[in-house]
């Protein structure tokens, strides 16, 4: 990006409101588990997590089984992990299983849009962005806010404080702009072809939906 001070942000309802942007874009990077296993931990999660090492690698966890993401509540979902691969589901997880089955059916109902859209995850983008170190501070600490917000306008200056200025008066946690910032950042390594690959020859699921996480 020649001019990331002028970078453009907005928050979206739905993703079908993906096809209301102009221009189109050519690449979308979604901290979404995307690809769901029926039997087990996904090998991207896996990979991801030990390329993170401690403590970073605990942001990453096992996205759940295709068959928990219709469960009506969390006791059922862990019960059919146990009952299928012998694990329960994180209540991390469980909390944005609405994001994934909105995620899943729009990606299996809209093929056009399966092609330009990648699962990243930030803090594996951090990592990639500096240097292969992870961040040494818990996003969510001052500190960690710092040297994230810090390595962005590093190599993007003025871009967070653009998408800020676009999303004045409008509800957001602040550390989920800047990991749309990271994933923005791998959304253009995946459009130039630069981008890593978790694993490197992902596996796909029973839909076709590629597991692998990018940056």
């Amino acid at each position: 990006m020649n001019q990331p001070g002028q970078v453009r942000a907005a928050l979206l309802d739905q993703l079908s409101d993906l096809d209301t942007l102009v221009p189109q874009p050519v690449v979308v990077g979604v901290d979404i588990p995307m690809g769901l296993s029926d039997t087990g931990p996904r090998d991207c999660d896996r990979a991801a997590r030990a390329a993170l090492g401690r403590p970073r690698g605990s942001s990453v966890f096992p996205a759940p089984l295709r068959c928990m993401i219709d469960a009506e509540d969390y006791p059922e979902a862990c019960a059919i992990g146990r009952a299928k691969c012998g694990r329960a589901l994180s209540r991390q997880a469980w909390n944005i299983v609405p994001l994934i089955r909105a995620m899943d059916g729009f990606l299996r109902e809209r093929r056009d849009w399966a092609e330009r859209i990648h699962e990243v995850h930030p803090e594996v983008s951090f990592m990639v962005w500096n240097g292969g170190s992870p961040m040494t501070h818990n996003k969510k600490r001052s500190a960690g806010d710092w040297e994230r917000a810090a390595l962005i306008e590093q190599n993007l200056p003025g871009a967070l404080a653009a998408t800020k200025r676009a999303l004045a008066g409008q509800r957001y946690a602040p550390d989920d702009l800047v990991d749309a910032v990271a994933a923005f950042w791998s959304a253009g390594r995946i459009a130039r072809g630069q981008a890593v690959s978790m694993p490197e020859a992902p596996e796909r699921d029973a839909y076709g939906l590629p597991m692998v996480i990018r940056a």
